[in-house]
């Protein structure tokens, strides 16, 4: 079979992770990086073998099919226009924008132009969620009721050698983090009806402490500290709590799926594998559940193969641009509820993104 050909544009510290994985995927094949440093690109491109240029020889270049886009998140819609205006399939790093408005305008100027949008996260895709939403399909827990969802920090000026932005707007706890627990939930419960919460800033300013900006102030404009409640079309209903101001740590679960049969333990929707965990009607003890799909390790890049496989046969793929932009507008959406003290109605949709097949071998992504 065929390999659809890919440029990567952002040669940063997550490129390595993708050019590591892009190549073993059977669908699709890595034959460019670019960056505004071009001299960094073509360093890059180098160490792994393949062309190292410019963003414009790349986008001009007519044997790369698919754009991988791994900007930083202010340029992650600008770049994805500019891939699909010149006739590029694009996956992107999450978000898939950072407001609804150019989010709303790639999926538009895709389907314009009969191009296909991915985003990630991916790490849905990896062993330990692709089980966890088997276990739920298969009814081991009975009828999903809702799910509680944690994600706890100090925030990023401790060990983060530019984490400025995480506190500007676009980042704080939801936009950084929020997008891997969204979309695992999404996946195992469906897509989201409408949500509320409430925000707070603790902080207003933050004293680096990482090198080499060690000192150096922050000034906060986002929440970070966000509690969310979500209520899903198919009735479960889920809490989300994401904080960068819990400093002395914290002991709750990463997800915790609850059905009107048992309790399931998720894994850390940051990673693609992990312990997975099932407690079912009176047992007092949890029982450890093996995983029954592979790419448990840092699987990266399976959702850009995953894309390139359904550009190959035109299937549908499963980290998509549609369920991308509704884990942005949930983000959104608790922002807006906490402001005007009311629950937001989500305007999207998608599909719930269909599980691998089982038993595939390693890198392959169909039968």
């Amino acid at each position: 079979m065929s390999k659809v050909k890919v440029g990567i544009i952002g040669t940063g510290n997550i490129s390595r992770i993708y050019l590591e994985n892009g190549s073993k995927f059977s669908s699709m094949e890595i034959v460019a990086c670019a960056d505004l440093d071009v001299e960094r690109a073509k360093e890059k491109g180098a160490e792994y073998g393949i062309r190292g240029c410019s963003v414009d020889e790349l986008l001009a270049d007519p044997d790369v099919q698919l754009v991988i886009n791994l900007t930083i998140p202010a340029a992650h819609a600008p770049v994805c226009l500019q891939a699909l205006e010149a006739g590029k399939h694009v996956y992107v790093e999450k978000p898939l924008a950072v407001t609804r408005e150019e989010g709303k305008q790639v999926l538009e100027l895709a389907a314009a132009k009969g191009l296909l949008v991915g985003s990630a996260p991916d790490t849905f895709l990896g062993g330990g969620l692709q089980t966890c939403i088997k276990i739920i399909e298969d009814g081991w827990i009975g009828t999903p009721i809702g799910a509680t969802a944690f994600m706890m920090s100090g925030g990023h000026e401790s060990w983060h050698p530019a984490p400025e932005f995480y506190y500007l707007q676009g980042g704080g706890p939801m936009f950084d983090m929020g997008p891997y627990y969204l979309t695992a939930l999404i996946a195992m419960l469906g897509p989201i009806s409408r949500v509320t919460g409430s925000t707070r800033i603790t902080f207003p300013e933050r004293t680096i402490t990482s090198e080499p900006k060690h000192g150096q102030k922050i000034q906060v404009e986002v929440p970070t500290h966000v509690a969310g409640i979500m209520e899903f079309a198919a009735g479960p209903i889920a809490t989300l709590l994401t904080s960068f101001d819990v400093k002395g740590g914290s002991s709750l679960p990463f997800i915790e799926v609850y059905g009107s049969q048992g309790t399931l333990l998720v894994t850390n929707p940051n990673n693609f594998g992990g312990e997975i965990k099932l407690r079912r009607g009176r047992n007092s003890e949890w029982s450890s559940i093996p995983l029954a799909y592979g790419h448990s390790e840092n699987g990266r890049g399976i959702g850009a193969a995953d894309m390139a496989q359904a550009i190959l046969t035109g299937r549908k793929h499963r980290a998509n641009g549609e369920l991308a932009y509704h884990v942005l507008e949930a983000m959104h959406g608790f922002h807006d509820a906490a402001e005007q003290g009311k629950h937001y109605v989500m305007q999207s949709s998608c599909e719930k993104p269909a599980l691998f097949p089982l038993g595939l071998a390693e890198f392959t992504l169909d039968k």
